[in-house]
């Protein structure tokens, strides 16, 4: 049997799953600032909270200016249940702050601006990227870096190296997808820890198997 190439496996993680939804940054909108506010409040967060938190937040902070004008000590509040939320409140206040300034409230639609915004890294701005501006981006969180690395798909230490290797695997027309199904799949079969190993439709081809002891 020949070996299955990146696309039938990524495809096969697809099918294994019941339902693939639409990520927790998308729920509420699809519209650029939502998606940049939803994206940075699932920073070390899970997902059911990041639903809640994001409808709160964007229920009271719509858009840039309603950002800047809600009260700093509110905004703390509606973050609350969501990780570091000081922080994460701070960093929205000055996003929306320079969205205002130097790019007329919208968020911009390249790289270089977005990495220029506070706390936005490589995995929010390829997000966003990729999912609101259909521009070939792959967003890899710790589920795509350790997947990747278990089905050795490539064999990287840090998310941009995994980045990198990802790009060369697969076509740009699939780079966008990849975040959602590869983070659907590692919250539900290949698990941080104790992997539904004999749940895994790759299971035969992965070299990361963890056999079960009889």
């Amino acid at each position: 049997m020949p070996e299955p190439t990146p696309l039938t496996i990524l495809s096969t993680m697809k099918s294994a799953l019941k339902s693939i939804g639409v990520p927790a940054p998308m729920e509420k909108s699809r519209e650029a600032f939502s998606v940049l506010v939803s994206t940075i409040i699932s920073l070390r967060t899970r997902d059911a909270v990041t639903r809640k938190v994001s409808r709160q937040v964007l229920r009271a902070a719509p858009d840039v200016d309603a950002m800047i004008s809600i009260n700093l000590a509110e905004l703390k509040r509606l973050l609350h249940p969501a990780g570091f939320y000081r922080q994460k409140a701070g960093q929205l206040k000055r996003i929306s702050a320079i969205l205002r300034s130097d790019y007329d409230g919208r968020v911009p639609d390249s790289m270089d601006s977005l990495l220029s915004l506070p706390g936005v890294g490589r995995k929010t701005a390829n997000f966003v990227l990729g999912m609101v501006f259909g521009i070939p981006a792959i967003c890899v969180d710790v589920h795509v870096h350790r997947i990747s690395n278990r089905l050795g798909l490539v064999n990287t230490r840090s998310p941009e190296e995994t980045e990198s290797a990802l790009q060369k695997l697969f076509p740009k027309d699939e780079w966008a997808g990849i975040n959602h199904i590869m983070v659907r799949f590692g919250q539900s079969i290949c698990r941080p820890v104790k992997p539904l190993c004999d749940e895994c439709p790759l299971k035969d081809r992965c070299p990361s198997r963890v056999q079960e002891k009889v």
